[in-house]
């Protein structure tokens, strides 16, 4: 009898199959298909209930208490941005149905290999980009064991990464501007791309990985010239990242005025940041 119930205890244990001692292995990993996640188009993305954002940071302090009206004061005082939040706060969510506002893209997901005492062990690199088609631009990578972790944390990284991005003209000065501000060159391991201002209309002539990234950007028109090992997206990608990163960097003539000074945040809301919440 004692014999009969063992069975019929492991065969229940069976018929469930992820529990430890069933027949479908040991630890209570259940299946072995299930280890590398899903790889469905919506991976990665699902975010849970919404939780209350307390910021641990002096800018995201500022930023919650609405002292930081822009993203642009940030960028103008050069402050590190490192809450996630904080941009959401700005620029709101990522969300890929939407006509406006952030979206991101995945560019690339691929595995990368380590040689053990065990074997090879498997991880998955992911590279996504995300802009709001309006002068913001973000690019980020993860390597992680799953797929969905992977994505996640690609975006976090392309969030933190976000940089403001000029435009400028191709001739007459008509209209919103509408092209780079001038010819951009960077490099990134053998990938060299190069971004020359075009004229209204042209659109952007460019491989998929520049022409998402520059669209991202909100930049209509340009022309792009690439040499290297282009094959490799992330480094073409982060090569034309850091050519787009390149646009407030050359100071053109209307660049030139007298730029008024201010204080910078930490020191102009030093009493409200000298204060601690009462718990």
């Amino acid at each position: 009898v004692i014999y009969d119930q063992h069975t019929s205890n492991m065969a229940e244990n069976a018929e469930r199959g992820g529990e430890r001692g069933g027949f479908r292995g040991g630890f209570g990993r259940g299946g072995r298909g299930d280890r590398r996640g899903g790889r469905g188009r919506g991976r990665g993305r699902g975010d849970g209930e919404d939780k209350v954002w307390v910021p641990v940071t002096k800018l995201g302090r500022l930023v919650k208490e609405k002292k930081i009206k822009t993203i642009e004061h940030i960028y103008l005082h050069a402050l590190p941005i490192k809450e996630t939040e904080i941009l959401d706060h700005f620029l709101g969510t990522p969300d890929r149905e939407s006509k406006t506002g952030l979206k991101d893209e995945v560019l690339q997901i691929h595995p990368v290999q380590k040689q053990t005492k065990a074997g090879q062990r498997t991880r998955f690199k992911a590279f996504v980009a995300i802009g709001d088609h309006n002068g913001h631009l973000g690019l980020g990578s993860k390597c992680s064991k799953e797929v969905a972790t992977a994505i996640r944390g690609a975006i976090q990284d392309a969030k933190l990464n976000i940089i403001p991005v000029r435009r400028g003209y191709w001739g007459a000065m008509i209209g919103a501007p509408h092209t780079v501000p001038c010819k951009l060159s960077a490099k990134c391991g053998s990938c060299m791309v190069r971004l020359i201002p075009a004229p209204r209309g042209t659109g952007i002539v460019g491989a998929p990985t520049s022409k998402k990234l520059l669209a991202m950007a909100g930049v209509d028109d340009c022309y792009t010239s690439a040499t290297g090992q282009t094959a490799t997206l992330g480094n073409f990608a982060k090569a034309t990242f850091k050519a787009i990163t390149k646009t407030y960097t050359y100071l053109t003539p209307d660049l030139w005025q007298e730029t008024p000074f201010e204080k910078p945040p930490a020191q102009e809301f030093t009493d409200f940041l000298a204060r601690t919440e009462k718990k």
